[in-house]
């Protein structure tokens, strides 16, 4: 679908909620891409990131599917808004065993206040993209207005 941004600046605003993030600094996440309705990040593989096996763990799976489902989301709210995640369900498809963790998010349906997207997140190993994870999530927008506390 195509999808028009309430603000010109989406992808600004966009970019400075990604630096303001220190978990996504301290994962080393990196913001690839922001379209209208669209997101992408990537995760370099690091040790400190994986569960027993080596393998990038649930958590950082979910925090990349989250992520860029937000983003993707807000890149088409007003200026002054921001979001949060409402619910969201993560199938785990096949292990994170690979050296870059890729998270692609589209805008499935843009409401008023809430949104819903579609995430998948990808694994890389030995240059082969996989399908490891999916996810659908709901966000909302927060208007922000002045007797609202920011």
């Amino acid at each position: 679908m195509k999808f028009e941004p309430k603000s010109n600046t989406y992808q600004k605003k966009v970019e400075e909620s990604f630096q303001r993030q220190k978990f996504m600094k301290f994962i080393n996440a990196k913001l690839i891409d922001v379209q209208p309705g669209y997101c992408e990040i990537h995760i370099p593989y690091d040790p400190n990131l994986t569960q027993q096996h080596g393998f990038f763990h649930a958590g950082i799976i979910s925090t990349i599917a989250d992520n860029t489902a937000g983003y993707a989301a807000f890149s088409l709210m007003e200026e002054n808004s921001s979001v949060l995640t409402v619910e969201f369900k993560l199938n785990l498809m096949s292990p994170g065993d690979g050296e870059l963790l890729i998270g692609k998010s589209n805008v499935l349906k843009n409401g008023r206040t809430l949104t819903i997207c579609r995430s998948e997140v990808f694994i890389v190993k030995n240059g082969k993209e996989k399908l490891c994870a999916a996810s659908q999530s709901t966000l909302i927008e927060l208007k922000n207005s002045s007797d609202q506390k920011k």
